[in-house]
């Protein structure tokens, strides 16, 4: 979340950067401020009230020791009336320090400069374009088809299980998911990231510390009686791994990636375009997170965004790069890179990953920190990226890569397949 301070010291930047979201309700800046304002008052009353009674605690001590008692007993009773002060006013600062907790979690974080105004997925910016669309036959068809006929992933035995949205793969389909987990996690650790682990539920203080809670608890899995939330992406416990944790400069960059089954309740609406593979409730991905230092966190972003750029190109799909617009960016998003790959078949753009610097946004909420060699703490930026979200990678390699002895496998992949073609 935003910082008080950098609110209160700096209200029009702050109104500016959030019209660049197209954010609905500005007037919560001002609130902000209002119940700031009263917080520090009553806690600079507070604090002079607090200092007065320990004063007049140790003149009574003094008094009893020397005798004085009468003295004592009307000291006693003036430190009796500020104790009541002490309470109240002690009620007005966690009423305070509640209401600006509650409206400071609404606000999104603050667009970055080079973030284009806007509000749909119209207006985000191509920043490049990678190669050429495959050029397929009349007869080419769109991969759900492809996997019935190949009878690699079964969306109707997903349906029967679990509901729709939950796909079965099968014989080849099974092998070539665990062939892009396994390439994209050595890949990763090749390029400097240390392979973790992570559990697969996360409780509130995790969704919190992300950004996912209270924005998005609509669009995860729930578990009730224990309170705990099924993982929407790795990004949620690889970063808490770092909640509440003070680092050494020099630790930094913090580069870390996981592989897990990822679970989201919205799969959107019915059409062509959330079809197959398009959308689903459940699908892998390989997560990469990153904790740096704020002079170097942009510099990191477009380290990432190249790197998953180069997956894409191993993979030899045709793909484009957007900045995405202040209003088609995530909540807690201070700049997002968005990969999209073309689908030959479905003849439209596939959004395969993201990439976000968060700046501080989740650091603050998370109490991540680092101390440089003078001793003073400050926030960490973090930022995460897909490296890269499998089902519509795999969409886009059985449309672009289909021919007439069946589905073409990536050369990269071969040495993890076991074999070059689904047939």
């Amino acid at each position: 979340m935003l910082q008080v301070n950098y609110i209160r010291e700096n209200r029009e930047k702050v109104l500016e950067r959030l019209s660049v979201r197209n954010f609905k309700q500005p007037e919560l800046v001002d609130e902000i401020i209002k119940i700031d304002e009263e917080r520090r008052q009553a806690q600079t009353s507070l604090d002079s009230l607090s200092a007065i009674a320990n004063s007049s605690a140790k003149q009574i001590g003094e008094l009893m020791r020397n005798g004085k008692k009468e003295e004592a007993d009307v000291l006693k009773s003036e430190t009796t009336a500020n104790k009541e002060q002490i309470k109240n006013l002690s009620d007005v600062l966690t009423d305070a320090e509640a209401k600006l907790h509650s409206l400071i979690v609404q606000l999104p974080n603050l667009p970055h400069e080079s973030v284009p105004t806007g509000a749909t997925p119209e207006e985000n910016e191509v920043v490049l374009v990678h190669g050429e669309p495959a050029v397929l036959g009349e007869n080419a068809l769109p991969h759900w088809e492809l996997t019935a006929r190949y009878d690699i992933i079964d969306f109707e035995l997903g349906t029967k299980i679990a509901g729709a949205g939950f796909p079965v793969y099968k014989g080849k389909g099974a092998r070539l998911q665990r062939a892009l987990i396994n390439f994209f996690l050595d890949r990763a650790v090749d390029a400097g990231y240390r392979e973790m682990q992570v559990p697969l539920l996360v409780n509130e203080a995790s969704g919190f510390g992300t950004g996912q809670l209270p924005d998005k608890e609509g669009q995860m899995y729930h578990a009730g009686i224990d309170n705990l939330y099924l993982i929407p992406t790795a990004e949620v416990p690889v970063t808490n791994l770092y909640r509440d944790v003070i680092l050494k400069e020099e630790e930094l960059p913090v580069k870390n990636t996981a592989y897990t089954p990822c679970f989201r309740r919205e799969a959107g609406s019915y059409g062509a375009h959330v079809r197959g593979l398009n959308r689903l409730h459940q699908f892998d991905k390989v997560e990469l997170v990153q904790v740096v230092h704020p002079e170097t966190s942009y510099d990191v972003l477009e380290q990432m965004s190249s790197y998953v750029q180069s997956l894409l190109k191993d993979l030899g799909l045709h793909y484009r790069v957007l900045n995405l617009c202040g209003g088609d960016m995530g909540f807690v998003a201070a700049k997002t890179y968005d990969m999209e790959v073309w689908s030959a078949a479905q003849q439209r753009w596939l959004e395969v990953s993201s990439v976000s610097n968060f700046e501080t946004y989740q650091s603050n909420r998370l109490k991540l920190r680092f101390k440089g060699a003078t001793g003073k703490t400050q926030l960490a930026h973090t930022l995460n990226g897909s490296a890269l979200a499998l089902p519509r990678i795999v969409a886009s390699i059985l449309e672009n890569n289909q021919t007439d002895k069946g589905i073409k496998i990536p050369e990269v992949l071969v040495k993890y397949t076991g074999f070059e073609y689904i047939d």
